[in-house]
């Protein structure tokens, strides 16, 4: 009997989160950058990087391209990391905040936990 497939079961809901989170963020970010980038035009490039990461997420999952999948997990991990902690630590650099700035805290930190969820699940598919 072969494994379901990653988007399957369980899989779907991260799919739906990853999903919804590409069309927040993205649209949020689109709307910035057309409207304000000279505001803050890196934490505005981060957040539309964060949606680009969240869009290969889901599609890999439902195409179930693991080894793609598993790869913007670590990228979208360590985005959430490294910009949440230069946020805390240079808040003068992120004038306006992205979608991993103090970890996520803006959303709720779903940007920190969803990878960990991410990578456990493509991880125990494996």
């Amino acid at each position: 009997m072969s494994e379901p497939a990653i988007g399957s079961g369980p899989g779907r809901a991260l799919v739906a989160v990853y999903g919804i989170f590409a069309l927040a963020a993205g649209a949020r970010a689109g709307v910035q950058i057309a409207t304000r980038f000279g505001e803050a035009p890196l934490a505005y490039s981060l957040s539309a990087f964060a949606a680009l990461v969240y869009l290969v997420l889901a599609v890999a999952l439902v195409r179930g391209e693991r080894r793609l999948a598993l790869a913007a997990c670590g990228v979208e991990l360590a985005g959430v990391l490294i910009v949440g902690t230069l946020s805390l630590v240079d808040p003068e650099a992120f004038p306006h905040a992205t979608v991993w700035s103090g970890y996520g805290s803006g959303y709720v930190f779903i940007p920190l936990v969803l990878p960990v969820l991410g990578l456990y699940w493509l991880l125990r598919r494996g």
